[in-house]
């Protein structure tokens, strides 16, 4: 099986004369004649005959990709369940806790651009490889330092963007390169569901770790030995298939690469949703905190209540930025900001409500399962739903662009009933957050005592001597 693996490092991955060779027009898998420019539906075959790699193989390669996105986002996390012991090992505090992810994620932001440049360009198995190889030694490498030396930590962190840069921008790209159509949205959604389960991992990884050994540096030495065997797997399982041939049509010659620039040049024509999606974040986490802030002196569900509201509200814009989509895209841009905007109004309320409804003693597991559970039910088979809707639409309508763009503005529109249904869970918050916190005060200041699930008393002095009570006369 010819591949391009044999080329050099700095060599173009997907040179024709180092990858398989396109059939013929009649390869099989095409279905109809395709119009121009439209891309060509392949069967398992064609996928074949144009990968040089067997449909097990290839979804044998997109594991080895989970794996190592589920391992990525272990060791993203893995800081934050031992972060109480790091702090007393180089003795700061928060705002030098918090610098220490600051470092890391600016430096992966950073290099994220240089990696995709990297990843365009030359053979991306390899440059996983090493990426992958120097996190590993650099994160283990983290857990060896003196505790007088805390700015060496903050260089090491830093130094783990590079290894998380060069997987999490050329991942994805080798999937897009194996499959097409609702085969791709299923590996796609597949290897995304390893965020949630490898973030709630490592927070509870770093945490049991750090138990078991009596000591919070071991923590810190469990990713690499994956990583070990990331790299193993890179090298044994990974083909590197060639740029955009499932794409293109039968015959067609291969893509080349054009400059840096002239990337950039055409890329910044598709960026106005992301610098909304920017400057609203920025905006609705702010404006979020800032309405709870104030609403607290009057209600004590101001929390849950802004978040609702924020749901219910951004449902109707998000809906009508979408039935806008065709006629006016300048008046979609608009829904979308103020949408957005409300949107993200809860995402900061919602870790403080998780923060103060729970023990500190439990936090660190609480965060792991709201990431899991987030994601869960959001992001991680949200992409792969949209996209089969959209598919079940299309096949009862004839062929056409249209029917195209239809079909996915109708299927994305279940996102705005989605938010509605989410605004009306946080009204349903509403009515137990008072006594959700109320019970976790009382609890960390050791006047109510877990004995058993049904024990829900509290310990309340009467009379010169301490009597049990319910939880709920004292709420009241």
């Amino acid at each position: 099986m010819a591949g391009s693996d044999t080329a050099p490092f700095l060599s173009q991955a997907d040179d024709p004369d180092d990858g398989p060779v396109p059939g013929p027009p009649g390869l099989p898998g095409p279905v109809g004649n395709p119009k121009s420019g439209e891309p060509e539906i392949r069967d398992r075959e064609g996928l074949q005959r144009i990968t040089g790699l067997s449909q097990s193989r290839s979804t044998l390669i997109v594991a080895v990709l989970c794996y190592i996105n589920l391992l990525n986002y272990m060791d993203r996390f893995t800081v934050a369940g031992v972060l109480p012991d790091i702090e007393q090992f180089f003795s700061i505090g928060d705002s030098s806790s918090g610098l220490i992810q600051t470092v890391f994620i600016s430096s992966y932001m950073v290099l994220a651009p240089v990696f995709g440049y990297l990843g365009d360009r030359y053979n991306r198995k390899y440059l996983m490889c090493g990426g992958i190889a120097f996190w590993s030694l650099v994160t283990l490498g983290s857990s060896f330092i003196p505790r007088e030396r805390f700015w060496l930590l903050l260089l090491t962190r830093g130094l783990v963007g590079v290894g998380e840069a060069s997987y999490s921008t050329i991942a994805p790209t080798l999937i897009a390169d194996l499959f097409v159509a609702d085969q791709r949205s299923q590996m796609l959604s597949v290897f995304y569901f390893a965020i949630p389960v490898g973030s709630g991992l490592g927070y509870i990884a770093g945490s049991k770790v750090k138990d078991v050994a009596g000591d919070w540096h071991w923590a810190l030495r469990v990713t690499p030995g994956l990583g070990v065997v990331a790299v193993l797997l890179l090298f044994v399982v990974v083909r590197e298939p060639p740029r955009g041939a499932v794409e293109r049509h039968s015959g067609s010659p291969p893509l080349s690469p054009t400059s840096w620039w002239a990337d950039l040049r055409a890329l910044a024509r598709n960026l106005i949703f992301g610098l909304i999606t920017c400057l609203t974040g920025v905006l609705g986490v702010g404006l979020g905190v800032e309405i709870s802030r104030r609403l607290r002196r009057f209600n004590p569900r101001a929390d849950p209540l802004v978040c609702a509201a924020g749901l219910l509200g951004s449902a109707p814009f998000l809906f009508l930025s979408l039935a806008c989509a065709r006629g006016s895209i300048v008046a979609t841009y608009i829904f979308i900001f103020i949408g957005e905007t409300l949107l993200s109004m809860n995402w900061a309320i919602v870790a403080d409500i998780l923060l103060y409804v729970v023990i500190p003693t439990r936090r660190s597991t609480a965060e792991a399962f709201q990431i899991v559970l987030s994601h869960l039910l959001g992001d991680a088979g949200s992409p792969y739903l949209i996209g089969l809707i959209s598919d079940r639409l299309r096949r009862s309508w004839p062929p056409s662009f249209l029917s195209e763009f239809r079909a996915l503005q109708f299927s994305l529109m279940l996102c705005a009933f989605v938010g509605a249904l989410g605004g009306a869970a946080f009204l349903g918050t509403a009515m137990f957050i008072e006594g959700d916190r109320r019970r976790a005060q009382l609890h960390v200041q050791g006047l109510l005592n877990e004995v058993g699930p049904t024990d829900d008393r509290i310990v309340v002095p009467q009379r010169g001597r301490s009597t049990r009570v319910p939880v709920s006369s004292v709420l009241i």
